[in-house]
């Protein structure tokens, strides 16, 4: 199960965004929203983001990571369900810690395991970097 591709969306003012089609059911019913990498909001298939954080802990147990990281992204998560149109409520921490815009475009991309929510601006500017780097830039 891979999501790729990357699609301009729109958050209505609401907050909620109607995902691609193409994402709805490899999410299922049910996803956790939770703070990205590089101000982003990850989209996780439920399986996956607990899956995650069960290895997550085991780290911080073994004190490979920070409690801090695991408090940050706990904190920070939102198990949503996915309306009968696809959409997700974005909360308000998670809209304010990507910058999203209500009522304004947005860029879902595939991360292969998961999902990231972008303000278009930062979504080209990291898609550029990836982009140069693939290409052998510095």
């Amino acid at each position: 199960m891979l999501f790729v591709g990357a699609f301009e969306r729109q958050l209505d003012d609401k907050g909620r965004l109607a995902l691609p089609a193409a994402f709805r059911d490899r999410l299922g019913e049910h996803c956790y929203l939770a703070k990205g990498l590089d101000k982003s909001v990850s989209v996780v298939p439920a399986a996956t983001f607990e899956e995650e954080a069960a290895v997550m802990a085991a780290r911080v147990r073994n004190g490979e990571i920070s409690r801090d990281v695991l408090r940050a992204l706990a904190a920070s998560a939102e198990l949503v369900a996915l309306d009968k149109q696809g959409r997700v409520k974005v909360g308000d921490s998670l809209r304010q810690y990507a910058e999203l815009p209500l009522s304004g475009a947005v860029m879902v991309a595939g991360s292969f395991d998961r999902l990231e929510i972008w303000t278009p601006a930062r979504y080209e500017l990291v898609n550029e970097a990836g982009t140069e780097s693939m290409a052998g830039g510095a």
